[in-house]
C-alpha cells in the first residue's frame, strides 16, 4: 500500500515480489536477506543488489567444512573452485539444500568474468565483443556527418567506458594477446574519428 499524509491506498497482495523501481524494494531486500550471514570465519558473503556470492576457504585434504547458509535456495547456484596447488586433489562437491552445485570454469561477478585460473582472456574477449558492437553505431554516426569532437565524445562515453570498466581489477594481469585485442578496438575507433584517442594503458 501507499501512504501520503493521512491518505492510505487499498492494499494489494504481490505474489511475485515488488515491481522494479518500487520504493519499498530496497528495504524488502534488506529484510529478506538480513539473516543470510556467515557462521564460520573462513566464509565471506558478498551481496550486491540481488546477487549473493559465498567465498570460502577449503582446507587442504578436507571437504568444505561448516555449513553454507541454508537461506540460499536459488537454482542458479554455481561453484568456482580456484586451486593453485601443484598436485590437484579430487574435487569434493558442495551441497546446499539439495544436489551438488554445478562446477564452473568461469562466472560473471557483477560485470567481471572471473575464471578458475584467475586469467582474464574470458573477460577481455567479452569486453572486446561488446565494444565491437558499439563500433557499428559509431560508423553510422560518422556517415551522418557528425563532427570529430562529437564522435570523440561518443567514443569516450560508450566504447572507452566498456573497455575500461572495472579496469583496476583485471588490467594489471592481462596478457599481451589480451592487450592486442583491446587495442584493435581503439585503433578501429581512431580510424573512424581521425582524431587522437588515448591508448588503453594511458586511460
Amino acid at each position: 500500500m501507499v501512504k501520503v499524509g493521512n491518505n492510505t491506498s487499498t492494499s494489494l497482495i504481490l505474489n511475485t515480489g515488488s515491481p522494479k523501481g518500487c520504493v519499498p524494494s530496497p528495504i524488502l531486500e534488506s529484510l529478506f536477506t538480513h539473516d543470510c550471514v556467515a557462521t564460520h570465519t573462513f566464509i565471506t558473503i558478498i551481496m550486491f543488489a540481488d546477487n549473493t556470492t559465498v567465498v570460502g576457504l577449503q582446507e587442504v585434504g578436507k571437504g568444505p567444512g561448516g555449513a553454507v547458509p541454508a537461506k540460499i535456495t536459488s537454482p542458479l547456484i554455481k561453484e568456482l573452485n580456484v586451486d593453485f596447488r601443484n598436485q590437484q586433489r579430487e574435487h569434493t562437491p558442495i551441497h546446499i539444500n539439495g544436489p551438488a552445485m554445478e562446477k564452473e570454469e568461469s562466472f560473471k561477478f557483477v560485470c567481471v568474468h572471473i575464471t578458475d585460473n584467475l586469467k582474464w582472456s574470458t573477460h577481455t574477449d567479452s569486453v572486446v565483443k561488446k565494444a565491437q558492437q558499439c563500433l557499428f553505431n559509431f560508423r553510422r554516426l560518422k556517415k551522418f556527418g557528425l563532427a570529430p569532437k562529437t564522435l570523440t565524445n561518443f567514443y569516450r562515453c560508450t566504447i572507452e567506458s566498456i573497455l575500461s570498466g572495472f579496469i583496476t581489477t583485471w588490467y594489471g594481469n592481462y596478457t599481451a594477446l589480451n592487450r592486442r585485442a583491446l587495442q584493435r578496438v581503439v585503433r578501429s575507433a581512431h580510424c573512424i574519428t581521425r582524431g587522437k584517442l588515448p591508448a588503453l594503458h594511458d586511460t
